[in-house]
């Protein structure tokens, strides 16, 4: 199947940045039902295609984690970018920081006495961000220290788990930024939490992704400029390059089993195979000038791929969630999943406070 669906309208940036939060947290909680379960046990419950629709999952689907990551990175760029509208210098990272703290209090973790205390915003108040929904060991673990982790002082120096890519779609929706402040963004917030070369580095290229899905580039463009960039990064993590390299043949070859999947690409557990895994699922169902699969049905396919098999679920969901979300727009998300979706208001609300302050 071709990787490359065509020429579509392009969607207004509100539009992207809907359809980037909406997707993921569609794409997440799909995962959500199935994570940590083998592709064996997923064919057993829901039939030889998978989980494929949330009719299969009757009322009550949640989100995990990552979209309440998600969230909580919009609402630290928010801030700063609040506080730069009012002509005022902020440190975008420390904003993020305290934004993770503030998260890190929904979960029932102390928050360390020495970190700065800090007034509620608008996104606590919502009792569903403080449901406990299996929170990444290192982004607990790496906020509990009270530190705020740089890039030359780590906290979690070995850690690369995918709880830095699945938050960071985020900062590729900030308009009229050079992509290198989008890829420092993203990878000094990925370095709060974890150490690794390729935590912090796969999360900064996913930004680049969506930020340049937003510009106009089509999926494969963006996928070949990011894969590029990811090549030519200083000390770069080598495992990064080969997992996308390997996504994008993979899906240039069609569409794999669960069980090819996981082995050319990896179950998603750390950051390079979550991207990976996430921009395989987008490319290897988008369809080909003569197709006429509408963007519905390129995010449904999208998404039933990147969530049946034996791995991170939730997170590589998620990941091709919010990639299809940027590039369509809302126009892709079915209307029966939003009307499952949980907390849908609490999304929206933060995503039109990110319109509000990038439009301002």
């Amino acid at each position: 199947m071709s990787i490359d669906p065509g020429a579509v309208a392009a969607p207004p940036l509100k539009s992207r940045i809907h359809g980037c939060l909406l997707g993921g947290a569609l794409g997440d909680s799909l995962g959500y039902a199935v994570e940590f379960d083998p592709i064996e046990s997923i064919r057993h419950r829901f039939g030889p295609e998978g989980l494929t629709d949330f009719g299969a999952l009757g009322p009550g689907s949640h989100f995990s984690d990552d979209t309440q990551m998600t969230l909580y990175t919009v609402d630290g760029l928010v801030e700063a970018l609040e506080w730069a509208n009012e002509g005022v210098g902020a440190d975008a990272n420390a904003c993020l920081w305290l934004a993770y703290l503030r998260w890190l209090d929904t979960q029932g973790e102390s928050v360390p006495p020495q970190a700065p205390s800090q007034p509620p915003r608008w996104i606590d108040g919502n009792e569903v961000l403080r449901h406990r929904r299996a929170p990444g060991n290192a982004c607990i673990s790496g906020l509990a220290t009270g530190e705020m982790g740089t890039v030359y002082r780590p906290v979690n120096p070995e850690s690369k788990g995918c709880g830095t890519v699945m938050r960071s779609a985020p900062f590729g929706l900030i308009p009229h930024i050079a992509s290198d402040a989008v890829y420092k963004l993203s990878a000094d917030a990925a370095s709060l939490t974890h150490g690794h070369p390729s935590a912090r580095q796969s999360a900064g290229s996913f930004s680049l992704l969506i930020h340049r899905l937003v510009a106009g580039d089509s999926l494969a463009d963006a996928a070949a400029a990011v894969l590029d960039g990811v090549r030519g990064l200083k000390d770069v993590a080598a495992e990064l390059p080969e997992r996308l390299e390997a996504a994008v043949r993979c899906a240039g070859t069609g569409v794999l089993s669960p069980e090819e999947l996981v082995w050319q690409l990896g179950g998603g557990w750390v950051a390079e195979e979550a991207f990976a895994v996430g921009l395989y699922a987008v490319l290897a169902t988008a369809p080909g000038p003569d197709s006429t699969l509408s963007p519905e049905g390129h995010f449904r396919a999208a998404i039933a791929l990147a969530v049946n098999h034996s791995g991170d679920s939730d997170s590589t969901g998620s990941i091709a969630g919010n990639i299809l979300g940027a590039f369509y727009g809302e126009e892709c998300l079915p209307q029966e999943w939003l009307d499952a979706l949980e907390a849908p208001d609490v999304i929206r609300g933060m995503a039109d406070l990110l319109v509000g302050v990038t439009t301002a």
